[in-house]
C-alpha cells in the first residue's frame, strides 16, 4: 500500500527536510509527497478506494498502535493508498476536510506545518515498524 503526503507548501531546505528525509529512507512502504502551492494547487486524481486522512487540529488523537492497526486494516482490505492531507499556515480548506475520511489530530496544540508534516512522516515509519513486528516502537 502506497502512503501518499500532499502537503501545502514548499519545504525547501528547512531543518524539518533532513528529519523527512531520514524517516522517508527507513520506510519499506512506498512513501510519496506531493507539494502543493500555499494557496490553491491542484492535488493528483484520486483513485477508486483511496482513503484519505486530513491532518486537522479538530480531528481524532489517536495513538501509534491505533494508527498503525488503521493502516494494516485497510492495506488488509486491499486499500492501494492513503492519503495524508497538510494544510498550510491557513490551514486545510472545507473541500479538503470533507472529502476525508478521517480527521487526524497531533493534539491540540497548534504546530507549524511543516514541523507537522516531518511528525506525520515520522510516525508514518513508527506504524510501519510496529506492523511488521520491528521494535522501534516501544509501547509505555
Amino acid at each position: 500500500m502506497r502512503l501518499h503526503i500532499v502537503a501545502h507548501g514548499r519545504i525547501g531546505r528547512c531543518p524539518e527536510a533532513e528529519l523527512i528525509e531520514r524517516y522517508a529512507k527507513r520506510m519499506s512502504w512506498p512513501l510519496a509527497v506531493t507539494e502543493l502551492p500555499d494557496t490553491g494547487g491542484e492535488s493528483p486524481p484520486v483513485a477508486p478506494g483511496t482513503r484519505i486522512i486530513a491532518l486537522d487540529e479538530a480531528g481524532e488523537t489517536l495513538g501509534s498502535v491505533q494508527l498503525a492497526q488503521k493502516l494494516e486494516t485497510w492495506r488488509d482490505a486491499g486499500i492501494r493508498e492513503v492519503r495524508f492531507l497538510i494544510g498550510a499556515a491557513d490551514g486545510l480548506t472545507e473541500e479538503e476536510r470533507a472529502s476525508a475520511d478521517l480527521k487526524l489530530s497531533f493534539g491540540r496544540l497548534t504546530w507549524p506545518h511543516m514541523l507537522a508534516r516531518a511528525m506525520l512522516v515520522e510516525q508514518l515509519y513508527r506504524a510501519t515498524a510496529i506492523i511488521a513486528g520491528h521494535p522501534y516502537h516501544r509501547e509505555g
